[in-house]
């Protein structure tokens, strides 16, 4: 009986298996409940995203009940997920967890996102009643784990989407973005992230453009911006000390000369743009201007195939850290087991001795001589507590087994005569 880490994951499943695996998070704590009880688990989590959906046990469970169990919930072909599950226990499953938790395990190697959603898998969890003592203590060391990666190696330090390299290569050209003013260009999903970056980073004041006024205003109003139409881009663009787009036109919507307008107005202080769509949203000739530092999606790439890179190294780094964590772990757990033979032996021996000296009593409530009682209650402990090694020792030796003899020599300090 021991952990288990059983799921399916971006590298061994296709998105649309994961997506028929996924659980809603409305039904977690009810799904927790049935498989704890239809599998015959002590304790029992799960963690669902778009990348993975794994479940982490304690107890004495086969890798086909868990097959049956999540294909019949699912209505999957049970060949289909065998093909595609992996499954791990003990020291391995730890392992796993770790690496999960630090994102080493990540689509994005070192994403931060992971840690949250693992840490959400364990308070749900624990909201319902699933998780004791034995996933506590994995969770825990999971989470340890993963603080220690982030802390002691540079996995997290090097931006690798587009949005964060963006705002990345900004604070290279504005060291203080707090007195810098941002225009973002269009309003979907990469414009939101770059929106939040630069939120985090204390920019002065957001500008959202967009070709709809009411998305500009939804998103404007998220980050405390302001918005304006497209067409409205040249009386703003002088203000604007970055300027990151990304829409989905088939056209430029920047051109040279409205650049060239804005860096007049400006007194050539200098602009930093992102175009990161494609087809360019910013014609090629802006980067003939002076002043203008013009980056495109293919520049961003090849940073962020650098920090990548960066990433990888620090992960071989981290390596030596999730074999220290899964090494206390065990030592942990070797700790923990050893406390039941110590309950089971104390248990014994006090055992013996309630039934002596309650023998004892009873011959001194006879009138017995009290130092023939004490003699007899020391003599009658003495055989009984040594009857049963005693007996194990006779028969190691007689089976050639000297490993139990030294063993014994060594946890009751005696010395060789």
């Amino acid at each position: 009986m021991g952990i288990l880490a059983f799921g399916i994951n971006h590298k061994s499943a296709s998105v649309d298996l994961r997506g028929q695996i996924a659980f809603a998070p409305e039904l977690v704590v009810e799904s927790l409940k049935t498989a704890k009880d239809a599998l015959g688990a002590n304790e029992i989590a799960l963690l669902s995203t778009c990348n993975r959906t794994e479940i982490y046990l304690h107890g004495d469970v086969a890798d086909q009940q868990i097959l049956n169990w999540l294909a019949g919930l699912k209505g999957l072909d049970e060949d289909e997920l065998r093909a595609c599950y992996y499954c791990h226990r003990d020291q391995l499953a730890i392992r796993h967890m770790i690496c999960v938790a630090s994102g080493l395990d990540s689509l994005v190697l070192g994403e931060p996102q992971i840690f949250g959603q693992i840490k959400s898998a364990y308070a749900v969890g624990r909201e319902a009643g699933t998780i004791a003592s034995e996933l506590n203590h994995a969770f825990q060391q999971a989470f340890g784990a993963a603080k220690r990666v982030r802390s002691e190696t540079a996995i997290g330090q090097n931006p690798v989407s587009v949005a964060y390299a963006s705002v990345s290569l900004a604070e290279q050209i504005f060291s203080d973005l707090k007195q810098a003013r941002a225009l973002l260009i269009g309003a979907g999903e990469t414009i939101e992230l770059v929106a939040r970056h630069l939120q985090d980073k204390k920019i002065s004041q957001i500008t959202v453009a967009n070709r709809t006024l009411n998305r500009a205003e939804e998103l404007a109003k998220e980050f405390s911006a302001e918005a304006i139409l497209l067409s409205e881009i040249p009386d703003y663009l002088h203000r604007a000390d970055i300027v990151i787009s990304s829409t989905a036109s088939q056209l430029p919507i920047l051109g040279k000369g409205a650049v060239e307008s804005a860096l007049k107005k400006r007194k050539h202080r200098p602009i930093f743009m992102v175009d990161i769509a494609v087809p360019r949203d910013i014609e090629p000739e802006v980067e003939e201007l002076d002043d203008v530092y013009l980056y495109t999606v293919d520049d961003l790439e090849e940073v962020i195939q650098d920090n990548l890179r960066a990433r990888q190294s620090a992960a071989d780094l981290a390596q030596d850290i999730v074999d220290q964590e899964v090494d206390s772990w065990s030592s942990k757990q070797r700790a923990l087991a050893v406390v039941d033979t110590i309950r089971a032996f104390r248990d014994s021996v006090e055992d013996i001795r309630d039934a002596e000296v309650e023998k004892a009593l009873a011959a001194l409530e006879r009138g017995q001589d009290s130092a023939e009682v004490i003699n007899s209650l020391a003599r009658n402990l003495t055989n009984k507590l040594l009857h049963k090694p005693t007996t194990r020792l006779k028969q190691a030796s007689e089976e050639g087994s000297d490993a139990t003899i030294h063993a014994t020599h060594e946890l009751f300090g005696l010395k060789k005569k």
